[in-house]
């Protein structure tokens, strides 16, 4: 660190502040990639079903993280008891979490989707606390219904509808926050013992073995020879820009913040694509988004502010 400080003419309290604020830019990232995935997976599911589409993002991802790590010289893990950690991590955050959340969004509302999202950070607390990962604070719990309470205002609950006909689409979204709130909550030990990339490789060759052969199971109908160069493209980035990269910096971020930080920023993601609607689709931006942003920001820095939570 004082070779560091040498070299670049950083004095020590300067190195503590970028030592706090890169983990919260790489998650405002996270943000930033997961929000452009709904726009441009609308345009590839025209052509591509749900399942294919899945088994596309978790194998080409995969294959680029082992690629990246050949290379790298970093492919194995260091301890063998985590090879079995780490495909539990697989199923919880990547597997089981996109089979529920696409096969939840095919049977219920996008309204009721976007509502139900905001339990991510509560089930990520509750697992933390249960795990003793993380103190449950005062200060925290309310930054979170604070940002919560944003998230609603923007997405206006009236307009979700919670009958019998959307009832088991709503309990598998449920069931998919569940599942990526105990991925994010148990697993930041093991990504800080192996790294994000190599943690982050094996996560998704563990999920690939389930979610490729699904997908290819799916597209058996599927003419790929048709499909478009652009939607290829599309694919292409879906799996790298909205997957590999976003997981990589989430992971990151989780090794050096508490479980419940990286929640979080979850709700993030609807100002997120409400601007991205706003430069694309050419919406207009009214006096509830400015309050809800408010609101989301004010609650995302109460959650956040403890800087003994930087690792």
């Amino acid at each position: 660190m004082m070779l560091w400080v040498s070299l670049f003419g950083m004095d020590k309290g300067r190195v503590e502040d970028t030592r706090f604020v890169a983990p919260h830019v790489a998650l405002l990232g996270v943000q930033v990639f997961f929000g452009s995935l709904p726009v441009i997976a609308k345009v590839v599911l025209r052509t591509i079903p749900p399942t294919g589409l899945v088994g596309f993002r978790v194998g080409i991802t995969a294959l680029v993280l082992m690629v990246v790590q050949a290379v790298r010289g970093r492919f194995w893990l260091r301890e063998k008891s985590d090879y079995f950690k780490l495909a539990v991590l697989g199923f919880f955050g990547v597997t089981l979490n996109q089979i529920l959340f696409i096969n939840g969004l095919s049977l219920t509302t996008a309204s009721n989707t976007s509502l139900l999202a905001v339990t991510i950070p509560i089930f990520t607390l509750a697992v933390s606390t249960l795990a003793r990962s993380e103190r449950l604070r005062g200060v925290k719990v309310a930054g979170i219904i604070l940002a919560a309470g944003g998230v609603l205002l923007i997405i206006d609950p009236r307009r979700a509808s919670f009958s019998s006909e959307t009832t088991m689409g709503d309990l598998l979204i449920i069931a998919n926050s569940l599942s990526y709130g105990i991925y994010v909550a148990t697993s930041k030990q093991v990504i800080e013992r192996n790294g994000a990339f190599r943690s982050m490789m094996w996560v998704f060759i563990f999920a690939s073995v389930i979610c490729v052969p699904l997908g290819a199971y799916s597209l058996r109908t599927i003419d790929l020879n048709s499909i478009d160069s652009s939607i290829w493209a599309l694919v292409i980035y879906i799996a790298v820009g909205a997957t590999a990269s976003p997981y990589l910096l989430n992971a990151w971020a989780l090794a050096r913040v508490y479980p419940s930080v990286v929640a979080v920023y979850i709700y993030l993601q609807p100002i997120i694509g409400f601007l991205l609607a706003v430069v694309f689709l050419g919406e207009s931006i009214g006096g509830n988004f400015v309050l809800a942003a408010t609101l989301i920001f004010a609650g995302v820095f109460m959650a956040t502010r403890n800087r003994s939570a930087v690792r």
